[in-house]
């Protein structure tokens, strides 16, 4: 646990990461450290508290139940261990137990001050969407909770987590794909546009797996700093470096025996890259500050939003640890091309939110089932949902007309005045016209650019001018 003297130095370089983020407008997310160190709590809360809405402490897991009452957080820091000489982990599991089965749970990140592998591996494989030793790497801990905030956002809450959803022929596909090559140990490379649901794809993986029993263990890995990418993967010994008070497992040693997702890795540096490479060709890590490398058995299942020809470009991707990891490739089609599959998106993310927020069961209005199937959703099923809650919230009338999701944005018309530039009214009409032959062409810039008379570079200067 921290000392005064640990706490001093935590606090000053809590300081320090607060600073670096005050230009980043704070996120409405709420946290709740749950700790029965009231020095351990403060510490994070100073920390997070300006990247976070609200950030609240408790110190007794039995005023919990009282506390979710009124108050449900995103994100739990969740120590495991609260009475005095336990170190086995059992009273936080218990806790992590009561949060998993919420109707709507909040993503936990396991803390311990003790650098159990097993005891962490247990919360993993419990629910917990990651774990910190203590005393921790405040950086370390700021992206943890900002990645699990993400991450809440990107995902549909536990118990309402949608299954790859839809019959159209590329999801009918893309289905029939992972049913073959999930029994299997073959490394997966999954590639879609953002929002297309890649991690979902990664879960039904594993979900279909002989690893299922196992943990499945997400990583950004272009949110990983190229100066800690070995510790955070592959774990390091205490007084590795400065701030490596104890033995801290890494990823792979995390998820022995289930499946790691490596997500974003198009981000990730090529010097990174080359670390990884050697790992997966070794099957082996080694922990920095250790002597001796330690197997690995984990499957590796990685995404990426990069575009195949960026992906195989040398100077952006190995092509050797693309040939590593790409053995199978699942591609997810954007939802533009399967508009067919929209009805049942619509119909089960309005269903979550009305449930989810007391609002009433409501139809769609005639033509905005229409209107909003053709529309690009350039978001893909990520905007889809949150055009969803915002519908199922905001929606005045008796049912969903297109306008209540909020897509259509178009300029506000000015009455002309004498003095009113000549030039915004056309700026105006000319970003309207714009928008419209996008949405006309759903999303496809060449098609857009030819219905306006324009070349692709020509439309792109546009988009940049408008903001578009």
């Amino acid at each position: 646990m921290f000392g005064n003297g640990q706490l001093s130095g935590g606090l000053s370089t809590a300081a320090e990461c607060a600073a670096r983020m005050r230009s980043m407008p704070p996120s409405p997310a709420s946290i709740l450290i749950l700790d029965d160190d009231d020095d351990v709590a403060c510490a994070a809360q100073l920390l997070l508290r300006r990247r976070h809405a609200k950030v609240a402490t408790l110190g007794d897991p039995r005023g919990l139940d009282a506390l979710l009452v009124e108050w449900r957080p995103d994100v739990v820091l969740l120590d495991l261990n609260f009475s005095p000489g336990r170190i086995d982990g059992a009273e936080g599991l218990a806790v992590l137990a009561r949060l998993r089965a919420l109707p709507h749970p909040p993503a936990v990140i396991a803390l311990t001050a003790y650098a159990d592998v097993p005891l962490a591996v247990e919360a993993l494989k419990r629910g917990a969407l990651d774990f910190i030793t203590k005393p921790w790497d405040n950086e370390r801990l700021a992206a943890a909770v900002d990645g699990a905030v993400a991450r809440q956002a990107a995902t549909p809450a536990a118990g309402n987590a949608s299954p790859l959803m839809g019959d159209s022929i590329p999801m009918r596909e893309l289905k029939a794909m992972i049913a073959a090559v999930a029994p299997t140990e073959a490394n997966v490379m999954v590639l879609g546009e953002n929002g297309v649901g890649k991690e979902l794809v990664a879960r039904a993986i594993h979900a279909a797996s002989k690893r299922a029993a196992g943990t499945f263990l997400a990583v950004d890995m272009g949110a990983l700093p190229e100066a800690t990418f070995e510790s955070e993967l592959f774990g390091h010994r205490k007084g590795s470096f400065t701030d490596a008070r104890a033995d801290r497992a890494g990823r792979f040693q995390a998820a022995r025996g289930g499946t790691l997702f490596l997500d974003e890795i198009g981000n990730m540096p090529l010097g990174a890259q080359a670390k990884l490479l050697t790992a997966l060709e070794r099957r082996e890590v080694t922990p920095l500050g250790a002597d001796r490398a330690e197997g690995i058995d984990v499957r590796v299942v990685s995404a990426t939003n990069l575009d195949e020809a960026r992906l195989f470009d040398a100077s952006v991707f190995r092509p050797d640890l693309l040939f590593r990891l790409n053995t199978i490739v699942l591609r997810v089609a954007p939802l533009r091309d399967r508009q067919e599959d929209i009805p049942q998106l619509l119909h089960h993310y309005l269903s979550l939110y009305e449930g989810q927020y007391g609002r009433p069961v409501r139809e769609l209005a005639p033509g905005a089932l229409a209107r909003l199937c053709a529309w690009s959703w350039p978001g893909n099923v990520r905007a889809l949902r949150h055009a969803c809650e915002r519908a199922a919230i905001l929606a005045p009338g008796p049912d969903y007309r297109f306008e209540d999701f909020g897509l259509a944005a178009p300029a506000a018309i000015v009455p002309a005045l004498p003095s009113e530039p000549e030039d915004f009214r056309l700026g105006a009409l000319e970003r309207e016209t714009i928008a419209a032959a996008l949405d006309k062409a759903k999303g496809n810039i060449s098609m857009a650019a030819r219905m306006l008379g324009l070349s692709r570079a020509a439309l792109y200067r546009k988009l940049g001018k408008h903001g578009i």
